[in-house]
């Protein structure tokens, strides 16, 4: 990672973080796996801090080994987003260590209500909207190859669910991203 990081372009650091959703049912192995996944995620803050850029964190069925590796290692020096926020509640109280919770397509499924009913309790100037390209693409167009284009309809439904008008989303949404980036980057 070390050769690309300071290019222009290079902003953040991951997409890293834990995924236990598809640990190996062998109890040994799943315990090895996991003591790995914190060792490299733990890793990835170090670095992050040292080149002084915010992570970009993913976080499957592991809310509360993210949030507390994320509280103990310090990530607050750097922040981030909660790529694909996953609606956990456990994971909120990161806004206070400069995080923001990444919203995409999902937000548009029929079967979101958890994200539905958590998205207001997500402070407005920690609110992103992302793409996870080509995957997870809102409806109308789920199922199909996702385009940041479509990040409209992602903004729609965060207009209609926190009363806002599209504008205030964007204008909203557009400020966090620039602020989050700009003190790490010189193409913003």
């Amino acid at each position: 990672m070390e050769k690309y990081i300071n290019h222009p372009k290079c902003i953040a650091v991951g997409e890293c973080g834990l995924d236990y959703f598809r640990l190996p049912d062998n109890e040994e192995e799943k315990k090895a796996n996991i003591a790995k996944q914190k060792e490299v995620f733990i890793a990835q803050i170090e670095f992050a801090k040292k080149v002084k850029k915010p992570l970009i964190v993913h976080i499957r069925d592991a809310s509360n080994d993210s949030r507390q590796i994320l509280m103990d290692y310090d990530a607050k020096q750097v922040g981030g987003v909660l790529h694909c926020y996953n609606a956990s509640e456990h994971l909120l109280p990161l806004s206070d260590y400069g995080f923001y919770f990444g919203i995409g397509g999902v937000l548009t499924f029929k079967n979101a209500k958890k994200l539905v009913e958590v998205l207001p309790k997500i402070p407005q100037d920690k609110l992103l909207l992302e793409t996870d390209g080509p995957y997870l693409t809102p409806h109308p167009y789920r199922g199909k190859r996702n385009e940041p284009l479509y990040t409209t309809h992602v903004a729609d439904k965060v207009s209609e669910l926190l009363n806002l008008s599209k504008n205030e989303v964007n204008k909203i949404t557009t400020n966090n991203a620039v602020t989050l980036f700009k003190q790490f980057s010189t193409i913003i």
